[in-house]
């Protein structure tokens, strides 16, 4: 991704002209450049790790595929790849619905578990109550 530069001032023109060498070698500098930061001190690495999170400079060409090929709509011209893919998809969300429900049932079950472990819980509690009132009273 090379661009053309125009000369500005002082250190803002440093900078990017900098940034733009380094762009024109690809990630591997701007990693290298960042791990040497880290190495040699240390908030420079962390510095350039979080100038190239913010500008994007980690998402190049390949990084930024569209999914749009791993839809079921997007045909491959491949008549016999796309009956795979479409019945592949179909299955694959089959599956993932049916997990889900799994998930949900046994959530379910561990509510319903823990509920009525607190319900012999209170059950217990109002009937330890009622013996100790009792005890009380005969004991008068």
């Amino acid at each position: 991704m090379t661009t053309a530069t125009t000369p500005r001032p002082g250190i803002a023109g440093w900078f990017h002209s900098a940034t733009a060498w380094l762009d024109a070698r690809g990630k591997a500098a701007w990693i290298t450049l960042m791990v040497l930061g880290f190495v040699f001190f240390w908030p420079i690495g962390l510095a350039l790790l979080f100038y190239m999170i913010w500008s994007n400079r980690m998402s190049g060409h390949s990084c930024r595929r569209s999914r749009s090929g791993f839809t079921e709509s997007g045909s491959t011209g491949n008549a016999a790849f796309d009956a795979y893919k479409a019945d592949t998809l179909r299955r694959l969300e089959e599956e993932q619905t049916q997990f889900e429900t799994f998930l949900q049932r046994l959530r379910d079950a561990k509510d319903k578990a823990e509920f009525d472990a607190f319900m012999e819980d209170r059950e217990k509690a109002a009937t330890e109550a009622a013996d100790s009132s009792e005890q009380m009273h005969a004991g008068s």
